[in-house]
Order: structure tokens, then C-alpha cells, then sequence
């Protein structure tokens, strides 16, 4: 999905920062000059100035007396959790990936769901649950709705294809994300599509991602804790 229906100064950010978040850009990365940018993508040096501003503010760029603007680092203990996908998590440890589509439907936005898009109150709004398996073994169960507004063809995916996770980082570019995490014990209906006992303790992470102006979604990720285990990295 294009984001040429943002603002042209929302488009720079959103370029920008994907590149940040993807990795594509380091900290300490030079990045390209406000007139290369203005070229790429066709707006004034003000448009392109203001982008970069903000982005300075947000702490995402560095802006360097004489040498340009670059990726800011890290100064706190930061934990660089990212936003994987599971079946390349699952290739990665050599073994393959498969899911089971349970749902896939359009329902109401409740006032849980306003909060958490910010979409009007009874909008409709896109929602998948999908178990994704490891060698045959379910190992996460992905509960999520997603903001029509940011990727309105999502109800006709081939999931088992693709995942949503690949689907919305290819149509909505990602600029940030929001996490919690807890232990739980899982539902009813969640230990059932796990295959697993309702006292197993499982890792439960709520993820919203954003693109741009849009949230563009908020999953449930609902992991058996004997069956997986959460990798990230931390850096100074």
C-alpha cells in the first residue's frame, strides 16, 4: 500500500524511519541530505526540513553542525526487541512453518478497539485469529484486528501463503511499535486452538504497530511457555 495519501512530510518520516526500524539504517548512519530527499520524492526543501526536524525531536536523527544528519544513538539501556515474523523465525532454526486460518472477519469496533486503532465507535474493522504451528506443533496462537484505513484488502490474503505480519510490513511500512508483555494461563478457546492445558503458562505479548498517521494494528500473541522462548538484544 502506497503512503502517498499522507501529508509529503509524513511520507519522509515514514521513509525514514523504516529504514531506522527495519535496520536498514544503523546508529551513527549518515543519512541522505535534505536535497536528496527533496529530489527522491519530488517536495520543497521546507517539506523535507520539517520532516527532519521532527525526527530530531522524536530522537530517531542527530542533526550535525557541517556534516549532515545521522541515526541517533542509543543513550540509555534500550531493549531492542523486534518486530519479527514467526515463520522466519521458524526457518531460521531450520524447520517449517505452517498455520491454521480460525478467522478471518470483519467485526464492530468496540470501545476497546476505538482505544486501540482509533477508529469511530462502530466502524468496521478487520480481524484474523491464525495458529501458527512449528514442525506440525502449534506454538503461537496470533489473535489480531486490523485498521481498514491502512490495509483495506487484508479479508482477501492467502494467509497460508503469507503471513499477516509479511502482508502489512510490505502494505503499511512500519514507523513504530508498542509492546506489552505478561505470563498468563491461556482461555479456554486459546489452550484448545494451542493443543495445550488450560494450567500451562504461556508468554502473552499485545503488540500495536503503527504506520505513519494510522495504527494499522493490534495483535494478540499468545505463546505455550514450554514451547518457545522470547530473543532480543540490548545495547548502550
Amino acid at each position: 500500500m502506497s503512503v502517498s495519501h499522507l501529508p509529503a512530510y509524513e511520507q519522509v518520516k515514514t521513509f525514514v524511519k523504516a529504514q531506522i526500524t527495519s535496520g536498514v539504517w544503523q546508529a551513527g548512519d549518515t543519512v541522505p541530505s535534505e536535497s536528496a530527499l527533496q529530489q527522491q520524492f519530488g517536495v520543497s526543501r521546507m517539506t523535507v526540513n520539517r520532516a527532519v526536524k521532527e525526527l530530531a525531536a522524536e530522537g530517531l536523527v542527530t542533526r550535525l553542525r557541517g556534516s549532515g544528519t545521522v541515526v541517533a544513538q542509543w543513550h540509555r539501556i534500550s531493549s531492542m526487541l523486534a518486530v519479527r515474523d514467526i515463520h522466519e523465525e521458524v526457518i531460521e532454526r531450520g524447520h517449517t512453518h505452517s498455520c491454521r486460518v480460525l478467522r478471518l472477519e470483519v467485526v464492530v469496533a468496540d470501545s476497546a478497539l476505538v482505544q486501540a486503532l482509533g477508529v469511530p465507535l462502530g466502524a468496521p474493522v478487520f480481524h484474523s485469529r491464525i495458529v501458527h504451528l512449528e514442525d506440525g506443533v502449534a506454538i503461537q496462537l496470533e489473535d489480531r484486528h486490523v485498521n481498514p484505513a491502512v490495509a483495506p484488502d487484508y479479508l482477501t490474503v492467502d494467509f497460508q501463503t503469507t503471513t499477516p505480519t509479511q502482508y502489512l510490513f510490505a502494505s503499511a511500512p512500519l514507523t513504530e511499535a508498542r509492546y506489552s508483555i505478561e505470563a498468563a494461563q491461556p482461555s479456554a478457546a486459546e489452550a484448545k486452538s494451542l493443543g495445550i492445558g488450560r494450567t500451562e503458562p504461556c508468554l502473552v505479548i499485545t503488540r500495536c504497530t503503527v504506520s505513519g498517521a494510522h495504527v494499522a494494528s493490534q495483535a494478540r500473541l499468545v505463546y505455550p511457555g514450554m514451547r518457545y522462548s522470547l530473543r532480543g538484544n540490548f545495547q548502550l
